[in-house]
């Protein structure tokens, strides 16, 4: 899939270590079967961001499909609307820094995932 490829050129030359390529590639190439298989296809953008921290990637996969009715159902693990495993986007949550999804029921659908070289800082927790 030519999308695992992109991204993991892509990744290689912002800096990303070895470990967070595999992560950043198998999220994308996750999103990119959801936005094929249950969007009816899609497209893919890839860009270069920065922060103070750092530098990241950020993938954005957009579809104009049926959208997705329960967002928070589809983000639990084990549920599936197809054939898989449940695992695609909470797995794909859980493989880069920041994930976003916006979906319409009858419009389409919208995921926004950033993975930074160096993780963002954590938040300080309040003493």
């Amino acid at each position: 899939m030519w999308v695992r490829q992109h991204v993991r050129q892509a990744a290689a030359l912002l800096g990303f270590g070895l470990v967070d390529q595999t992560k950043l590639v198998t999220a994308a190439s996750e999103l990119a079967r959801n936005t094929l298989v249950h969007g009816g296809g899609g497209q893919m953008n890839a860009s270069q961001v920065s922060a103070g921290f750092g530098g990241g990637l950020r993938l954005t996969f957009t579809d104009s499909g049926p959208g997705i009715p329960d967002l928070d159902r589809a983000l639990s693990d084990g549920y599936t609307s197809g054939d898989g495993l449940g695992m695609g986007l909470g797995g794909a949550r859980r493989l880069v820094h920041e994930f976003e999804v916006e979906s319409t029921v009858g419009s389409g659908t919208t995921v926004r995932v950033t993975s930074w070289v160096n993780r963002p800082p954590r938040a300080r927790e309040e003493i």
